[in-house]
């Protein structure tokens, strides 16, 4: 008997260690998935980046080449630009030009009519233009005034008189 109670003592004590042993397992097994789950948010997130960092690598590659086409575009421009300034300065140059040459035309007409009117006698074969006094014109540089009115260039000698 004393071997019965010796053996029931010796299975008591081995149930102990089995229940021990079966609640650490429990234990193990709730933190082995609590881990999976972990791992599994981990993934996805893993996941997640990678795919915002190619669309962002996408994205900014797509920014470079518009970066770079509109860049192009405004050199493009820019020298279009300045062509056309170069074009106006030109323009503007010959109008400065034109516009000192026909001043000094007039001063020398002024001129000659003034000649004319001072030493010409009635009966001279040349025409009898009288003189008209002429206003001031500036240096020609603007262009206000409508037709008629006395900013327009009028002749400085009339044939009418």
């Amino acid at each position: 008997m004393s071997a019965l109670i010796q053996r029931g003592r010796l299975i008591k004590e081995v149930n102990k260690q089995l229940q021990g042993h079966l609640l650490e397992i429990r234990e193990l097994k709730a933190i082995n998935q609590r881990l999976q789950e972990e791992n599994q948010e981990l993934r996805d997130l893993c996941c997640f980046l990678d795919d915002d960092r190619l669309k962002v690598k996408k994205l900014a590659r797509e920014w470079q080449l518009f970066g770079h086409h509109a860049a192009k575009v405004m050199r493009e421009d820019l020298g279009g630009y300045l062509k056309k300034l170069a074009d106006l300065e030109r323009m503007q140059d010959g109008l400065v030009k034109e516009n000192l040459d026909l001043k000094e035309l007039c001063l020398v007409l002024e001129e000659e009519c003034v000649s004319r009117s001072d030493s010409s006698p009635g009966g001279s074969t040349e025409l009898n233009l009288p003189c008209m006094v002429a206003r001031d014109l500036g240096d020609g540089s603007s262009s206000t005034g409508s037709v008629g009115s006395p900013d327009q260039l009028h002749l400085v000698c009339s044939p009418d008189d």
